[in-house]
């Protein structure tokens, strides 16, 4: 029996039903669920598709298309997840990298803290609003801190799970900077448990990954301490 088959019966992942799944949190891979044939038709074909189906959402709940302010809104919603909050979907919006070397030297930890990013939960699809803060140890080789910000949001820019988030975020780095000294702190808000639900608007989700030299009691003291600054 497959793996599918032994977490997935009667319905229910794991023992926990469709619900209970996007309450409480749980996502099931490190890699964002994709069809094989994702990406076979055109950005131009799915925004028209979208828009024709957010028109019968809109519609179901009883909403007049024909009214100035709406009749456009479709068309608007088709093209902000195509082109603007789910952009991060599409491999071929993945920033592109380039190293250079390490000619100051600098062979203590780089920190680029408080970088904003906004993602969208993929359980309601309802907005998470974070900061990540992202250290790693050169290699020899650095990169430049923009493409830092870019790599959050690429990541950040498709259906979510903070979890999952942290560990792209991470896994990425370690590919593109040729080391397993990184570190990743997420702290966010999500609209899922702030605007429904429990409806909690004080509280916020922190996630972390610490690798290599950065998974040790000294360098996570030394970080929260940047971090606190």
């Amino acid at each position: 029996m497959n793996t599918e088959t032994t977490s997935k019966t009667n319905g229910k992942l794991n023992g926990f039903d469709n619900e209970t799944i996007g309450d409480d949190h749980l996502f099931t891979s490190l890699d964002t669920p994709m069809k094989a044939n994702a990406f076979d038709m055109s950005n131009e074909e799915k925004k028209k598709r979208i828009s024709i189906l957010f028109s019968e959402i809109m519609d179901v709940m009883g909403l007049d298309l024909n009214d100035d302010s709406l009749q456009g809104t479709p068309d608007r919603v088709a093209k902000m997840y195509i082109e603007e909050i789910f952009s991060g979907l599409d491999p071929k919006n993945k920033p592109k990298m380039a190293l250079f070397e390490n000619k100051y030297q600098y062979n203590q930890m780089l920190v680029e803290k408080n970088i904003t990013f906004y993602s969208n939960c993929e359980h309601h699809f309802v907005p998470i609003i974070g900061k990540a803060h992202i250290a790693y140890k050169s290699s020899g080789k650095v990169i430049g801190l923009s493409k830092l910000n870019r790599i959050v949001q690429y990541f950040a820019k498709r259906p979510q799970v903070q979890e999952r988030l942290t560990n792209q975020i991470a896994n990425e780095l370690k590919t593109v900077l040729e080391t397993e000294d990184v570190a990743v702190i997420i702290d966010a808000k999500h609209l899922c448990v702030s605007s429904r639900g429990v409806q909690d608007d004080t509280s916020t989700t922190i996630t972390t990954f610490y690798g290599g030299e950065f998974n040790t009691a000294s360098k996570i003291v030394e970080l929260q301490n940047y971090l606190n600054k």
